[in-house]
Order: structure tokens, then sequence, then C-alpha cells
């Protein structure tokens, strides 16, 4: 089976730096066309089935880049981005005066942080791997899934899928509405063919550098 895992696009808090794991902020014109170049870029391809997180921004982009396909959206909680607690809505600014050392663990040993009446990594892991495999459940060998997720969703399920720590989570990008192709015969045995693939809307050396997570 081959799994096209891809990462919401734009939204207006992502363009100003903001910190929004839970909280449901909407894409934003940027994050809309970059949902339907997506779209563009996959018109042709068969897909069986789509599953997204519930939050608007993962379940618009999934909509657009579904287009007029007849099929079904799945949304799964599971797939919802990591609660930052008290980050959310917070420029990296403001959060390193208000909560500097817990910051700093973030950039340097992300897998030892909780956030602030959020979660862990683990936490995104443990509810977020159950719901790919759901996901994936029962497909073939010629089936293909559409899975579109957050940035720390896709994070640790690519880390775990390339046999690295979590602490490594800062080692590959996601930028917005990126695709990272799967393929394998179920989720255990899966290869990464393809990493943060986002030639749909930004060229070979464009800039796509995450600015809140």
């Amino acid at each position: 089976m081959r799994i096209l895992l891809a990462r919401h696009g734009e939204t207006p808090w992502n363009a100003e730096g903001r910190y929004q794991g839970q909280e449901d902020i909407p894409l934003s014109p940027v994050g809309i066309a970059q949902a339907r170049a997506l779209g563009e870029r996959l018109r042709e391809v068969s897909i069986t089935r789509a599953v997204a997180s519930p939050l608007t921004r993962a379940r618009h982009t999934a909509e657009l880049a579904l287009g007029e396909r007849d099929l079904p959206l799945t949304l799964d909680p599971g797939l919802m981005e990591i609660a930052h607690g008290t980050w959310e809505g917070l420029l990296a600014s403001e959060i390193r005066e208000r909560d500097g050392e817990r910051l700093r663990a973030w950039r340097e040993t992300p897998h030892e942080v909780l956030m602030p009446e959020g979660e862990s990594l683990q936490h995104v892991f443990d509810r977020a791997w159950p719901a790919f495999a759901r996901a994936a459940e029962g497909l073939g060998e010629g089936d293909t899934l559409l899975v579109v997720a957050h940035d720390a969703v896709n994070r640790v399920l690519l880390c775990h899928v390339l046999g690295i720590p979590l602490a490594r989570l800062w080692s590959f990008r996601q930028a917005p509405t990126t695709l990272n192709l799967l393929e394998g015969a179920d989720v255990d045995h899966l290869e990464v063919v393809r990493l943060n693939d986002c030639s749909h809307h930004t060229s070979l050396f464009g800039e796509a550098v995450h600015r809140a997570l």
C-alpha cells in the first residue's frame, strides 16, 4: 500500500509564528492556495481512503486535496496536533520571557518536554500511531491512503517509521501541505519514499521553515 502523509496548509497563526496546537485555527488565504495546489498535484492519483485530523485546518486541507472525488473523509481525533497548553496563541518571544527554560529544552531535548497543561511527544505518539494504523487497516497492495495531519504528529510518525528517536524530531522539516510518501505491506513495514515534498508550491531551495512548534 501507499500512504500519502500530508500536513495542513498555512494558517494566520503559522504566518505570525504563534503556537497553535489544538486551537482550531482555520487556513489562511495562502493555506487555501497551498491546499488547492496539493489537490491539483494529486488530481490524477487514485486515492482509496482519506483520513484527517478533525481540526479545521487539516480537515479543510484534506477536502481541497480530494477535490471532486466522491470519497468520504474520515476524521480521527488521534491525529490532532500536540496540545501546547498555555503556550497556545503565544509567539516564541513571549514564551521565551515566560517559560524560557522549557522552550530551550523543547529545541534541544524535545523528547523530554511536557507542555504546560499540555502533552509530551510520547503522548502524541501514543494516540497518533494507533490512529495511523486504523486509517491503514485492511488496505491492500494497490491501495493509496491520504492522511492529513499536523507538524508534530507527522514528525513523531515519521521518526517511528525511520527508526530514529524522538530526540531527533528537528532533523527534518514538515512544510505546509508537504507530502511524505510511504510504501509497504502494512504500517509496521513501511519505507519512506519521499520526505517533506512540497514542490507543488515551493521551489527546490525555497524556504519552508516551521516558525512555531
